[in-house]
């Protein structure tokens, strides 16, 4: 097995050793993956719960693919429905609402997609967006462009980290921030 570098945080009350990844030369992440971690979903949801608790909204939304647990369990836990923006179009979907965003981890474009159904439920909705890690806002921004075509306010942004420089996300609902590291 091959030994890799960890970032060691404690969220929600529970201790996590993250892998630190090269996403550029002389520039690592520390890379949050709650998939699977259930222990760690459930608790970072009910701690998030908590800090939503004083807001007045509708409904979750979330991209695909990492942060759907997490947003499951808060929807859980605040009874609030969610949707899910996808990253691939299906015929089912009809006429989509869709952004383009860059992804840090891939250092490639993706494509988020609201589905014609969704489009409907979201007009006129306050809406919580919601991510794992909160790099450098792109996936934000697309998910807002989404909400605006589809005629629905985001009255927030919660996710369990943010990461990089810390006073850009301080309007961000979070339970923690990851540095970025540089050799």
């Amino acid at each position: 097995m091959t030994a890799y570098q960890t970032y060691p945080v404690e969220i929600a009350g529970l201790k996590r050793d993250l892998r630190l990844f090269q996403i550029a030369p002389g520039l690592r992440i520390a890379i949050l993956n709650i998939l699977g971690d259930t222990e760690l979903s459930q608790a970072c949801a009910k701690a998030l719960a908590e800090k939503l608790k004083a807001l007045e909204y509708d409904v979750l939304v979330t991209a695909e693919a990492k942060s759907i647990p997490l947003t499951y369990a808060l929807s859980v836990e605040t009874g609030k429905p969610y949707i899910v923006l996808r990253k691939s179009y299906k015929p089912y979907m009809g006429d989509a609402i869709r952004a383009e965003t860059l992804s840090i981890t891939t250092g490639q474009p993706q494509i988020l997609i609201l589905d014609e159904k969704d489009k409907e439920a979201m007009r006129d909705k306050k809406v919580v967006i919601v991510d794992d890690v909160i790099s450098t806002g792109s996936t934000l921004q697309g998910m807002r462009m989404i909400m605006e075509k589809a005629g629905a306010s985001v009255v927030a942004e919660a996710a369990i980290m943010t990461e990089g420089e810390k006073s850009q996300w301080l309007k961000i609902i979070a339970l923690g921030h990851l540095p970025l590291f540089t050799d």
